[in-house]
């Protein structure tokens, strides 16, 4: 079978088995192009079924010659291993070229975290005599109650906001749905908004949309990317921030504060509750305070 025509059928694949969102199609699909482009230009080779274990190392050493660093390798071999697990399970190969492929070594990233403080000093950078400044004060407020991914911030529903039970409904990865608790703030800041939203006409694909642009359109996720950015810089946090660092910084704090690791993976909607436990990392200023108050050579 010819390359691109897997990559294909892989893509329909993730879209009507797995269930994914377009943004996972495209971020798999885009890395078994990368596949494609070396296997066709650096070893004339067209069809899946002529790729070796040793064509596939070299494609690993490829991106880290192209300035990949580990961690977007080893994502890069996970989709390729993705990939040929599909081709096993359509019968198109007989045999796992990637089976005994090493993923590089990639040292534990602690997530950027921002304080209670920090938070704050954003928030209250916002400039509430622009118009648009009540929203983007709303928005930051649901980032840090709820711990939402972006994709689930610009795609939350007027119809999905349950605010007299004090839960907001998130379509979040493969359309899975779940509940999470919001905040009275949050809540108090989003009904504060709905005065300037509704001097909008939203388009017909935007009418049960929360969060518009000017035009009455959907907030796209480069929009929130540079609302937190700039926000950011204005507030002087000299972090690397993005919308997922609100994310980052609500599970952190509730781990902190003792919540139950199952319930936070819950409200975050990881499947795995791996990927919750790295949020069981302490504050480097807590610990410290720690072990001086308790350790008895302090």
């Amino acid at each position: 079978m010819r390359i691109e025509e897997a990559i294909e059928g892989y893509a329909s694949f993730l879209r009507l088995e797995k269930g994914l969102s377009e943004n996972s199609i495209v971020a798999y699909t885009s890395d078994m192009d990368k596949l494609w482009q070396f296997a066709n230009q650096e070893l004339n080779k067209q069809t899946v079924e002529t790729l070796s274990q040793q064509d596939l190392e070299a494609f690993i050493v490829s991106l880290e010659s192209n300035g990949l660093n580990k961690r977007s390798q080893a994502r890069t071999l996970s989709g390729v291993k993705g990939f040929f697990r599909y081709l096993m399970l359509e019968d198109v190969l007989v045999n796992d070229p990637t089976e005994l492929l090493l993923a590089p070594k990639v040292g534990r990233k602690l997530p950027i975290v921002l304080s209670t403080e920090e938070i704050d000093a954003i928030i209250s950078a916002i400039d509430l005599s622009k118009p648009e400044g009540q929203r983007n004060k709303a928005i930051l407020e649901t980032l840090y109650s709820c711990g939402l991914r972006v994709s689930e911030l610009v795609g939350l529903s007027l119809s999905n906001l349950h605010f007299s039970e004090g839960f907001i409904k998130v379509v979040g990865k493969g359309n899975k749905e779940r509940l999470v608790p919001i905040s009275p703030r949050a809540v108090k800041e989003i009904e504060y908004y709905y005065i300037d939203r509704n001097k909008l006409t939203p388009d017909s694909a935007s009418k049960d949309i929360v969060f518009l642009n000017r035009r009455g359109k959907k907030l796209s996720r480069v929009m929130i990317f540079t609302i937190t950015k700039l926000l950011a810089e204005q507030a002087g946090i000299k972090k690397t921030i993005s919308p997922h660092t609100f994310r980052h910084s609500f599970a952190t704090h509730l781990v902190e504060g003792g919540a139950d690791l199952r319930a936070v993976q819950e409200m975050l909607g990881h499947e795995s509750i791996l990927t919750t436990e790295i949020y069981t990392h302490l504050d480097t200023t807590f610990l410290r305070e720690t072990i001086m108050q308790f350790h008895p050579r302090a």
